[in-house]
């Protein structure tokens, strides 16, 4: 039987990432932090186990998925090693605090995130898992005013890039010592159902659905947007077909001015007001271009996104009204 262990199951790639390991034959153990919201969602959906645990407790995984009454097979119980038996599941490692805002400065929780990363690491091995694959993040390369490649020079700008930056590199070298391939998808603007409501497209489409007053930036810079469960695909097959040790860069491939997307949001909508395009000004440090190059994810995972932007807000408005 296929295996997938998960953490941060409850957020757009989450519960994507879920669906699609689950329509392709995962038994799934999805790994939540103790006081999250959203973790009872999860319950009752068929092939999914429900782990309550907090980043700093992975080294006590074993002894809690016990105590919670979770049966799930331990091989390798004890300190994952090259030499003990991996049973092929996989690992996503997609868990991370102060992911947004100004935590995203916040060092000390940044570090944090790096100790938690390499422990997942520890307890993919503890479970036999046979790849860990981690969810990198576009500020790892700041602003690059091209289309970003796994070899693009990375010059992260804020204590999430350059954490996002160390734990790829930290857990490639604990994957090699481990015995476990490592994947690293680098993913950047990504939609969908469960997205945090203050993003620009969640926002976007609150407001218009609503007809209220709307209030952006210029929207020129030219952005790639993917929808969600075309991106829980390309990192599901990144895991199953991914070579050991390279990094894949996750997006639609396609790059629009963020107008655009705007515009196709209101005609999809009916929003009735004008759209209230320079009504604030840029961010400071403000990403003018981001778009992936897919090429290296295409060629070696067979990964072709599927849904339109039209049809992902379709989507999305669908259930809202269900």
């Amino acid at each position: 039987m296929k295996r997938a262990v998960i953490t941060g199951p409850t957020g757009a790639i989450g519960r994507a990432l879920i669906n699609e390991c689950i329509k392709d034959g995962y038994e799934v153990l999805a790994i939540t932090h103790r006081l999250s919201q959203r973790s009872a969602d999860l319950e009752g959906i068929p092939h999914c186990t429900v782990l309550r645990l907090d980043e700093s407790e992975y080294g006590r995984a074993i002894d809690e998925m016990e105590k919670q009454g979770i049966d799930w097979p331990v091989p390798n119980a004890g300190t994952g090693n090259a030499n003990k038996k991996k049973e092929g599941g996989l690992f996503f490692h997609l868990a991370w605090a102060a992911s947004f805002g100004d935590q995203r400065n916040n060092l000390v929780l940044q570090m944090g995130n790096v100790q938690a990363a390499m422990d997942a690491v520890i307890l993919a091995g503890k479970l036999g898992c046979e790849a860990f694959i981690g969810i990198g993040s576009q500020a790892e390369y700041g602003r690059i005013r091209e289309c970003l490649r796994p070899n693009t020079p990375t010059e992260p700008e804020n204590g999430y890039g350059s954490a996002k930056l160390c734990a790829g590199q930290m857990t490639r070298f604990l994957c090699q010592e481990q015995g476990i391939r490592h994947i690293w998808d680098r993913v950047l603007s990504v939609y969908g159902p469960y997205d945090r409501k203050e993003t620009l497209i969640s926002t976007a489409i609150t407001q218009m659905v609503n007809n209220e007053d709307t209030e952006f930036s210029p929207c020129r810079q030219v952005w790639d947007y993917l929808y969600s469960e075309d991106a829980a695909r390309a990192i599901l097959l990144s895991g199953e077909k991914g070579l050991d040790g390279k990094i894949y860069v996750v997006g639609s491939g396609v790059g629009m001015p963020l107008m655009w997307y705007l515009q196709r949001i209101a005609e999809i909508t009916g929003y009735r007001k004008e759209i209230g395009f320079g009504k604030r000004p840029y961010n400071q440090k403000q990403v003018m271009h981001l778009v992936a190059d897919i090429t290296e994810l295409k060629r070696d995972t067979g990964f072709m996104p599927e849904t339109s932007f039209e049809d992902g807000v379709r989507k999305i408005l669908t259930g809202r009204l269900d």
